[in-house]
């Protein structure tokens, strides 16, 4: 808990150095934490996931099958979407730090990432949630794979 107030005061710090206002999601009671799942969003679109019809996730970027880690609190409610921090393999590849998201917040905060797909090509379920990864002509068309990346 230290280091949550700890980093807290940090956050405060930076936003009055550069003077943008502080805006809570709500009191306790209302408990809208819509702002900071799709902040949390914003920050790991690239590893977001959409519920497989027959067994788990299938992550957006490359179609790879995840699973939500037994040990996390999502592991029972089975979101639509999710976005994670990490993947850990141990027997299947599993999501840790799991979130639930909206599929439109990927269209938000990532457009140059994804965009809608044409409607008319797909049913009417999935075009509410379909996503498209855009690709840079010019390069290998893997090249924007997590397996591909160099760090």
């Amino acid at each position: 808990m230290k280091r949550c107030q700890d980093v807290r005061k940090q956050l405060i710090q930076i936003m009055e150095r550069f003077r943008l206002p502080v805006v809570s999601c709500g009191s306790l009671k209302l408990k809208d934490y819509t702002k900071i799942r799709k902040s949390i969003c914003a920050g790991f679109f690239y590893h977001s996931c959409r519920k497989d019809p027959t067994e788990g996730y299938k992550t957006i970027s490359d179609n790879q099958q995840v699973f939500i880690h037994p040990s996390s609190s999502m592991f029972n409610k089975g979101p639509q979407w999710v976005v994670y921090h990490e993947l850990v393999q141990t027997t299947k590849e599993y999501m840790r730090e799991v979130c639930a998201i909206d599929p439109k917040w990927l269209l938000e905060v990532a457009p140059k990432f994804f965009k809608e797909s044409n409607p008319k090509q797909i049913s009417k379920r999935k075009r509410q949630e379909k996503l498209e990864p855009l690709f840079n002509r010019y390069q290998d068309p893997n090249a924007w794979r997590p397996s591909r990346r160099r760090c």
